[in-house]
């Protein structure tokens, strides 16, 4: 895992917290000093605080657990869309779905309907439908694929959330902490970090510095993927040489016995012939 640098930190402007007035006090462990009436972040607890937090990602990832990535901040979309699908997992980057988690059964009925719709469109269905009720299952669809696209492939609750500006996302955290699903999140000097597990203290508002830190964690996430993969085709040689290994195991066992059997046999005819022997003598 490419450990961050100091240099590309301030490169980012990931240093660059928010107006003195604006502050949150319980963000002061994390704030380094103040700077024209702006805080500055400690650069040195945010390399820390990433480290600690790609390494229980990669942790997460290794197990084969899904992250959900939620970003719905304009500067932080593309970003967190483009490097979420590099490591596939699922994202929210439009608006939050009120519920996703708490009320999760809900969510998969729709993404449901969304694969229905597909089935249709494949299958002809979609062709015997009066103009009008394709223009309606278009536009269902497309509204659908927009909210819901992105967790398509999320078949259960996440193992983790990870978020940028837990201001803006507060209802995704709030849904986290209820059902005890940790969070990771960047959080700014406005922000309490007081329901976050992992925080990571940075600029939520610097597309540079999303991308930097959200950078650092994918790759710690594909790590824990690469060592999943490799303990699988371990595990799998593992099981293929157990059963080539089986029949010739059996073997053994049946030539062993075989030999036990004409040891046995050539014991009883030494035997036989010794005592036939002793009764000639005896004559």
């Amino acid at each position: 895992m490419a450990k961050l640098e100091f240099d590309q930190l301030l490169e980012a402007g990931v240093h660059f917290g928010h107006l003195k007035r604006k502050w949150n006090p319980a963000m002061a462990p994390y704030i380094f000093m103040e700077r024209n009436g702006i805080h500055i972040i400690d650069l040195y607890k945010t390399i820390a605080k990433t480290e600690e937090a790609a390494a229980a990602l990669k942790q997460i990832a290794k197990s084969g657990k899904k992250i959900l990535f939620v970003a719905t901040k304009k500067q932080a979309k593309q970003v967190v869309t483009d490097l979420a699908q590099s490591v596939n997992m699922p994202y929210v980057v439009e608006r939050w779905p009120g519920g996703m988690l708490t009320n999760f059964p809900t969510i998969r009925k729709a993404i449901k309907k969304m694969s229905t719709i597909d089935k249709m469109i494949k299958d002809g269905t979609f062709d015997t439908l009066s103009k009008r009720e394709r223009l309606q299952v278009t536009r269902q669809r497309a509204k659908l694929e927009k909210t819901l696209g992105s967790i398509q492939d999320l078949t259960r609750l996440p193992s983790a959330l990870f978020v940028v500006d837990v201001m803006k996302e507060h209802i995704a955290v709030r849904e986290a902490n209820r059902l005890g699903i940790p969070v990771f999140a960047m959080v700014d000097t406005n922000s309490s970090p007081e329901d976050i597990d992992f925080v990571i203290p940075a600029n939520d508002d610097a597309a540079k510095s999303i991308e930097l830190i959200l950078g650092s964690l994918c790759e710690g996430i594909k790590e824990g993927l690469e060592e999943r993969k490799i303990e699988k085709a371990d595990s799998a040689a593992a099981e293929a040489q157990d059963e080539e290994g089986a029949p010739r195991r059996e073997r053994k066992a049946k030539a062993g016995a075989k030999k036990a059997v004409t040891k046995e046999d050539q014991e009883a005819i030494n035997a036989a012939v010794a005592s036939k022997f002793a009764k000639e003598d005896e004559e």
